[in-house]
């Protein structure tokens, strides 16, 4: 932990922490995770790559006309696009998506 960016002193003991052993971990309140729930998992398809892209001024106003998240939209609205063109739109994470878009119209676009 970086101490120049806290403002108040840690109450954990990091040294007793970096001591510990994977076995002296207490995981006993954690649900075990089966087949099911990976089942369902979301794939995640790793970190975004920063590029320029050139947008009509009226498509890009529009898109920011959606609120401060519209460069994650823009990203969510390709995605979509992706999938539906190269037929992966069955997998959890493009079902997710659909779901979210139902559920809050403006997220998850």
């Amino acid at each position: 932990m970086n101490v120049s960016h806290t403002k108040r002193k840690s109450r954990t003991d990091w040294d007793r922490l970096r001591a510990m052993r994977d076995e002296d971990i207490d995981t006993s309140d954690i649900p075990e995770l089966g087949p099911e729930f990976f089942k369902a998992a979301m794939f995640w398809p790793g970190t975004k790559q920063q590029i320029t892209l050139r947008l009509d001024p009226d498509v890009l106003a529009f898109f920011r006309g959606l609120g401060k998240r519209y460069q994650t939209t823009i990203n969510a609205v390709l995605r979509r696009y992706m999938e539906r063109a190269t037929g992966n739109g069955n997998r959890p994470s493009a079902r997710r998506a659909r779901a979210r878009s139902k559920a809050n119209p403006r997220r998850g676009r």
